[in-house]
């Protein structure tokens, strides 16, 4: 049975022109319109930037928006074509709405409550972006998420940059781990990874504090996600391998 996790409004079929100052992406729809789309991600795209490319873009007719247009997929071709979700506002949307169906396998009835954006840590002032507890608010759960888009080979690699702020979030969650269970969900925004790894290419440190974290007993689970212009569907927890592979090198 196919778990629709999540369905696109209806989208525009172009191509990616290029993306400037990190929110913008001019794009030539198939209409031969020359559009200007928010781009959502405000990372480097490492592997995902590709000018030229196929791109799905979503149109809203809130007035009230700046640019009517959201890049939403683009759509690689190496070695075979397969779409990546470029959104990063979705990944929390979509888990949250999973969560409280119950519908991903490694936390279902494990819980009753969800609560997203809940303060924790020492100091309170990080917020973890899901909460799961019983009816009574104990048992808690307390669940990351990150986006994952980055390739090397046919292995999903998270980061593709130097995040600080990722770190902090591997570190809360060991220290939260000899109270509570502590979940780090990796979203793997495309179909065509087999396994998963920390980028430690990007970051190493990161790298470091993700073996820490499986050592002290945070749950790892790098969810894949078959995804197309109709919607994202919900495909199997990819393998952990502990160090990023290395590079595969193209001949000529």
């Amino acid at each position: 049975m196919t778990l629709w996790l999540y369905h696109y409004p209806p989208l525009l079929a172009g191509r990616l022109i290029k993306r400037y100052k990190r929110f913008f992406a001019e794009i030539e729809l198939d209409t031969g319109e020359v559009i200007t789309a928010h781009c959502p991600n405000t990372g480097p795209m490492t592997g995902v930037y590709q000018p030229g490319q196929p791109v799905q873009v979503s149109r809203s007719d809130n007035p009230k928006r700046k640019l009517a247009y959201t890049w939403e997929l683009i759509q690689l071709a190496d070695p075979e074509p397969v779409w990546v979700g470029v959104n990063t506002n979705l990944p929390n949307r979509i888990i949250k709405a999973a969560l409280l169906n119950q519908q991903l396998p490694e936390l279902a009835g494990r819980y009753s409550q969800v609560r997203p954006e809940v303060a924790y840590g020492r100091d309170r002032k990080s917020r973890i972006d899901f909460l799961l507890t019983d009816d009574q608010g104990e048992n808690p759960i307390y669940v990351e998420v990150k986006n994952t888009t980055w390739t090397t080979g046919r292995t999903a690699v998270f980061p593709d940059t130097v995040t600080t702020r990722g770190q902090k979030h591997l570190r809360e969650l060991i220290a939260i781990r000899s109270e509570a269970a502590a979940v780090m969900l990796y979203f793997i925004n495309r179909g065509d990874c087999g396994d998963f790894a920390p980028g430690d290419r990007a970051d190493p440190t990161y790298g470091e504090l993700f073996r820490e974290a499986i050592a002290a007993g945070v749950e790892i689970l790098p969810y894949r996600m078959q995804v197309s212009p109709a919607g994202v569907v919900l495909d199997a927890i990819a393998p952990i391998q502990p160090h990023q592979p290395a590079e595969i090198l193209k001949p000529g």
